[in-house]
């Protein structure tokens, strides 16, 4: 995690279940292989490479757990997603009707 958001996160209060998070607070590292999010974080720690507090791990395993994420917490470990835009379905109007300006501004000019 960038240490910018890592500071919102560390001062925020804690929440349990699904945190939603965004793509453009987490800088991409190498991947290791371990069973669990606790196994990945003891090989981590053991290397010098400790998680803290908002760090995420991603699941690679070819089976239906690919692309799972799970955040660090102060507690462990809890289930995480990316944060994704909402689409707007609203329709625009089909017809809009214009008004040329100078037909729609006032005048005003004097008449004395």
């Amino acid at each position: 995690m960038k240490e910018m958001p890592r500071e919102n996160f560390r001062w925020t209060s804690h929440t349990g279940g699904l945190t939603t998070v965004k793509p453009k607070d987490y800088d991409g590292h190498e991947g290791i292989e371990a069973a669990t999010p606790y196994a990945a974080w003891k090989l981590l720690a053991g290397a010098g490479a400790d998680l803290r507090p908002g760090d995420l791990l991603e699941v690679a395993a070819p089976d239906e757990t690919a692309g799972a994420l799970y955040i660090t917490k102060y507690i462990g470990f809890e289930p995480a997603q990316w944060y994704v835009a909402e689409l707007r379905t609203e329709a625009l109007p089909a017809t809009a009707e214009f008004v040329p300006v100078s037909a729609a501004a006032p005048s005003f000019d004097r008449q004395d």
